[in-house]
């Protein structure tokens, strides 16, 4: 049989040439042990488009060429130039493009796509997609984002401080309205919901919670001429989630919530994309553990967390960092926050907000880390406060204002008292060894 060119190279590209044609561009780690890792590229090429086990009836060339992906590159790290016959699975990349016009805007069906049956063929993690122009440009993204954040909130410059209600769940709405209060009238720009709190039961209901939050939301801002955001959760069954976000509108809020991860990406798009809902929304990482958690499989959390997100409209994220209680690598956290932040056709920025175990001994670590397009997201160090959530809120205030102004924390805890009391509480060796260094 003769085999010309094209029938040789029907499954091949080079990513260039794929993004180019309409593709978007799978990156996969794979640890396996096999002589034949070309075979393996196709068969992942094959398995998430045209191809079955076995050949049927209705395949045809024409067919592949219009839906089936394509391989595009093949790596080895190291790259040994022979076969591998060590008995340790070497680490290979694998690049695939796939037809956008097989999945369309649906991010359920591109994810189903890109990663859906091979998510479960053993150590193999999705590390990255490239998506073409074309592609990106039928998103909206988020609404807001960095610039809109600031311009709501009247807030040009420093890092805007982020509190959750504590404790996560239990207060009743009197209860959680006077720590709102409290916390916003100490100088908090957002206060959220804890993620464990249903957007409407009976002992929390959302008209209730929300119309006394925003009631205590203009009472502070009429004390200190800042306006604080509520970002309300309105996670639910997915038949309902349109539906609380409208009534927390109604009732009042400036500000969604919704666990992205478990509600879904095309929630959290259908939600930024809706022309009723012109409020910013904070997209909750809880569960991002069991997609990004593992060094061999699931998704990488640059990926999932950035790209992912972004794409489906969240205008900020909490999520982790380095010198919190949560083990976030600095390698990480740079990458995420570069993936929130670096520029993406007309896709907006979203602000990372640094949370778990964000105190104020941390504060100087990631706005030098991140700069001051950041939240600082912290819970325990605003209402663990030994002189409670003002004090809390007023010494997070007065740790980023210092480190804005070139003040080292040390310093700062002697010049201010809610922060001097904090930074005592939490690690007196700061000062001792402070007032031996002066």
């Amino acid at each position: 049989m003769i085999r010309r060119l094209e029938d040789v190279n029907m499954m091949y590209a080079f990513p260039e040439v794929a993004l180019d044609e309409g593709y978007a561009i799978g990156t996969f780690q794979a640890k396996v042990k096999t002589k034949d890792i070309e075979k393996l590229a196709m068969a992942i090429a094959d398995e998430q488009t045209t191809g079955t086990w076995i050949k049927v009836g209705g395949s045809s060339d024409e067919k592949n060429k219009i839906f089936g992906a394509k391989v595009v590159s093949v790596y080895e790290v190291p790259d040994t130039a022979s076969d591998y016959m060590a008995d340790e699975p070497p680490m290979y990349l694998i690049q695939v493009a796939f037809p956008v016009k097989n999945f369309g805007t649906s991010i359920p069906m591109m994810l189903s796509t890109v990663f859906g049956n091979i998510s479960a063929s053993g150590m193999l993690k999705w590390i990255d997609c490239a998506f073409p122009k074309s592609y990106v440009e039928q998103f909206k993204g988020p609404q807001f984002g960095v610039q809109g954040l600031r311009d709501v909130l009247n807030i040009p410059d420093r890092p805007l401080l982020n509190a959750m209600i504590k404790p996560n769940i239990g207060w009743t709405p009197d209860e959680g309205a006077q720590i709102f209060y409290d916390t916003a009238r100490g100088g908090v720009d957002v206060i959220k919901d804890d993620e464990l709190l249903p957007a409407d039961e009976s002992f929390c209901p959302l008209k209730e919670r929300v119309t006394k939050f925003m009631a205590m939301e203009k009472r502070a801002f009429e004390e200190t001429g800042e306006h604080t955001l509520y970002a309300t959760n309105i996670t639910d069954d997915v038949a309902k989630i349109r539906d609380n976000a409208l009534r927390a509108i109604e009732y009042g809020t400036n500000c969604l919530m919704i666990n992205a991860y478990t509600a879904g990406f095309s929630a959290l798009k259908m939600l930024a994309d809706d022309p009723d809902i012109n409020v910013p929304i904070l997209a909750h990482i809880d569960f991002v553990g069991a997609m990004a958690g593992s060094t061999y499989t699931g998704i990488s959390a640059p990926l999932l967390i950035g790209k992912l997100v972004r794409l489906s409209g969240g205008d900020f994220q909490i999520n982790g960092h380095p010198w919190g209680k949560f083990p976030v690598p600095n390698k990480m956290f740079f990458r995420s926050f570069k993936f929130f932040t670096q520029p993406w056709w007309n896709i907006k920025p979203m602000m990372y907000a640094a949370s778990g175990g964000t105190t104020q001994l941390a504060v100087p670590h990631i706005m030098k880390a991140a700069g001051t397009d950041v939240i600082l997201a912290a819970g325990g160090a605003v209402h663990g406060h030994p002189d409670g959530s003002f004090a809390g809120a007023r010494s997070m205030r007065q740790a980023i204002d210092a480190t804005m102004d070139g003040i080292s924390l040390p310093e700062a805890a002697k010049k201010y008292e809610e922060l001097g009391r904090m930074v005592a509480f939490l690690d007196p060796d700061i000062l001792k060894n402070f007032d031996l260094m002066n």
